[in-house]
């Protein structure tokens, strides 16, 4: 079953901001989405909080996010985390469908 996972990068002086542009710029980002199960890798900026930056990562299953976790790419990502001395909080979703009544709010 797919999952989603919330991840939210915080730091100062705008470093969560310049860590998720190194990680497009330096092609890592484009490297994880052809793992084999990784569904979607997007990075967002909160209005509210510019200081903040937040990964959705969507997955096929654990297994793949597992292989993930455990390639050298993952070795990548953390140094990046240290370099900008980023903090985080993690959130995971399974996906569930909506209900018709839902939909009607829903504008195409």
């Amino acid at each position: 079953m797919s999952f989603s996972m919330n991840l939210y990068y915080s730091g100062e002086k705008g470093n969560a901001k310049a860590f998720a542009e190194e990680m497009l710029s330096g092609g890592i980002v484009e490297r994880i989405k052809k793992i084999d199960g990784c569904l979607r890798y997007e990075y967002f900026i909160g209005l509210s909080d510019p200081e903040t930056v937040l990964l959705i990562d969507t997955w096929r299953d654990q297994k793949a996010l597992d292989e993930y976790h455990s390639s050298p790419l993952m070795s990548e990502v953390a140094k990046l985390r240290e370099k900008y001395n980023l903090h985080m909080k993690a959130e995971r979703y399974i996906r569930d469908e909506m209900p018709d009544k839902d939909r009607s709010f829903i504008r195409k």
